[in-house]
């Protein structure tokens, strides 16, 4: 936890029924005060339900947890120890456990990136998977520059129309260019994403994140052979599906296994690697850009190559705990965390601990009136109606909505293109899409560093204002007059504004979106609660990729930019007055953040930080730390690293 933390005076848990299990008697009046504060937290105080507890009454509620959840006899030392330390962590020192225990309890804080290699290799494994949807939508922003002449739909933004062909030919086929490169989106935002819900819970992350490897080892095949523009269309709307199950399950999959002081750094990965998917997109591209008529062909197809690892790598990794422990298998979630953490009293105060924290979720739920239940249509709707979880539907909402509206997948999708009509050949355009794909995935990595300490929102809030005046001015570049023979001017400004445009993106609003919808929901809505964020990331990534090759025929390149540039400014007011910063607290603690109302949020935006930050920033006067909103009850857990 971060050590600028306040502290609070409240210990008790908000829940009649944890209390009475946990050997404390409040009144009625009090407990009801107490679930009130949780439904609707403007203390913005976030507690560990396990502070207060007498150790006696803790090992009996140890020895029932391992009594009815059937693990194994010999695990139940590990477990109270485990307990203790969940209870107090930063007073693990005073307790009766091994010297190579407390050592590895220190190297959480002093060494936070050391962990098993099956940790690593499980990111490594959705690493894989980004990489597969960075190299899909690459190899069409290649194929861009030539399939629409070879199945005769050619528009006058990719490739000229021709001397017969009118202009309401040119605009119709612009929109089947579009179409066709919009479908894959379309499908994860109506279909694929919404069936990566019932996949999880019937087969697993791993079940579904393999299911959507064989999709997407199969249909770039598909797309390679395709004689027509709509075989080419029906073949990209089962990439779709298999980009829809990984885009859903990788993400929660990643952030359900990292430990929290890391998590940000490993989950953001989906992003590391979906830009270096991008890069070897425009690496493919280049390498198969001067074959003739087929390139286009050897464009789109060379996106199985990432997929053939994911298919098999993914039988050899752990499954999450938190879905185990979700289906009742305790005794498989203790031997995926032995996996997954450094040592056995760390595998047991997590399982312990994020059972607690579980319990606290199902009454929250219940507190408001609601039961937890499996049916996919009642969760959607309580995405909208239960205050905890609606807030962070709103919050994930606004990232995976600027992450499509600020423009960078104008870029992505068509750079090319978009290159090209500053005047340069096809083939150097191809080079100039490369060192986009090159940028984009260099300054990715400095987020796997920052994110888990500048934090989410920090990061988000540096890179819209740099985006905005960035991508305003590559639009504006383009109203630069090349001479007769020589455009190198406009070129070169453009290339260098885009460049720069994506290496704001990259550290920013490139890595958080993802991660952080993996992580803000409830265990009980994740993964109905992810699969609404990637439809609604896709909706909008369908939108642009369906309108954008009109817009540049109608609005000219300069037009198009600014409008995107424009959506920036609109993205960075939501995000500071609504999105809430998530930063080294447990999955389950998140049901605090997110219990601050919206309007309490905001306010403090507006009346506590915007005014400190001008003070600071613009008077430049020393104004003291930025006030807090969310703080912890009891210094200990300030000042420790979370479990």
């Amino acid at each position: 936890m971060a050590a600028n933390d306040k502290i609070a005076a409240e210990t008790e848990v908000p829940y009649p029924e944890h209390n009475e299990k946990m050997g404390r008697d409040y009144s009625p009046g009090e407990t009801g005060k107490r679930l009130a504060a949780l439904t609707d937290n403007l203390e913005g105080e976030i507690r560990n339900p396990l502070k207060g507890i007498a150790r006696d009454t803790l090992f009996a509620n140890v020895r029932e947890f391992q009594r009815t959840k059937s693990l194994p006899d010999d695990i139940l030392p590990l477990l109270e120890k485990g307990a203790l330390v969940a209870q107090n962590p930063a007073g693990f020192e005073s307790l009766d456990l091994e010297e190579d225990e407390k050592q590895a309890l220190r190297e959480e804080v002093t060494h936070r990136w050391k962990h098993p290699w099956a940790l690593y290799y499980t990111i490594g494994l959705s690493s894989i998977a980004a990489a597969i949807q960075g190299w899909d939508q690459t190899g069409s922003n290649g194929a861009n520059l030539s399939f629409p002449t070879a199945l005769g739909i050619p528009d006058n933004a990719g490739s000229s129309c021709g001397p017969d062909a009118n202009a309401g030919d040119c605009a119709k086929n612009s929109w089947i260019i579009g179409f066709v490169n919009s479908l894959p989106y379309i499908t994860i935002c109506l279909f694929a994403g919404w069936i990566s819900d019932p996949l999880n819970d019937w087969i697993g992350r791993r079940g579904t994140i393999f299911l959507g490897a064989i999709f997407s080892l199969l249909a770039p095949f598909g797309m390679a052979v395709s004689q027509t523009w709509g075989q080419l269309a029906a073949c990209r709307m089962l990439l779709g599906i298999g980009m829809g199950l990984k885009e859903v399950t990788v993400p929660v999959f990643s952030a359900e296994n990292a430990p929290p002081a890391i998590r940000g750094g490993l989950v953001m990965s989906w992003q590391v690697w979906t830009a270096f998917g991008i890069f070897l997109g425009t690496c493919a591209n280049l390498a198969v850009g001067k074959v003739g008529d087929i390139a286009w062909r050897l464009q789109l197809g060379s996106a199985f190559i990432p997929a053939v690892p994911l298919v098999i790598g993914t039988y050899f990794c752990p499954e999450s705990p938190r879905w185990y422990m979700k289906k009742g298998k305790h005794e498989k979630a203790w031997k995926s965390l032995l996996r997954l953490r450094n040592t056995p009293i760390q595998a047991a105060r997590d399982l312990y601990y994020i059972q607690c924290l579980l319990d606290q979720e199902v009454l929250l739920v219940e507190q408001a009136g609601l039961k937890v239940t499996n049916n996919m249509f009642t969760r959607f709707i309580e995405l909208f109606t239960i205050p905890r979880i609606r807030r962070a539907t709103w919050a994930s909402g606004i990232v995976m909505i600027a992450q499509q509206m600020c423009g960078i997948n104008i870029i992505s999708f068509y750079s090319s293109t978009i290159f090209k009509q500053s005047g340069i050949s096809d083939y150097t355009a191809l080079w100039a899409s490369f060192g986009f794909g090159l940028i984009n995935f260099l300054f990715a990595w400095p987020a796997v560093w920052t994110i888990d300490t500048f934090g989410r929102r920090a990061l988000l809030l540096f890179t819209f204002p740099n985006m905005f005046w960035t991508l305003l001015t590559a639009g504006l570049c383009y109203l630069i007059q090349p001479d007769i023979v020589n455009s190198t001017p406009r070129i070169a400004s453009v290339a260098t504004f885009v460049y720069l445009f994506a290496a704001f993106y990259s550290p920013g609003e490139g890595p958080v979106p993802f991660m952080y919808s993996a992580e803000v929901f409830p265990l009980s809505h994740r993964e109905i609660g992810m699969s609404w964020a990637v439809a609604t990331n896709n909706f909008w990534a369908s939108v642009l990729s369906l309108t954008f090759p009109r817009m540049l025929t109608a609005m000219t390149a300069t037009g198009a930019f600014s409008f995107y540039a424009g959506l920036n400014l609109v993205a960075l007011a939501l995000i500071f007055l609504f999105v809430p910063e998530t930063k080294q607290k447990t999955l389950e603690e998140l049901d605090y953040v997110f219990s601050v109302s919206d309007r309490r949020h905001a306010q403090y935006q507006l009346t506590e930080v915007l005014p400190w930050w001008i003070k600071r920033y613009v008077l430049f006067q020393k104004n003291g730390p930025c006030p807090e909103l969310y703080h912890y009850e009891n210094a200990e857990l300030a000042d420790s690293g979370s479990v």
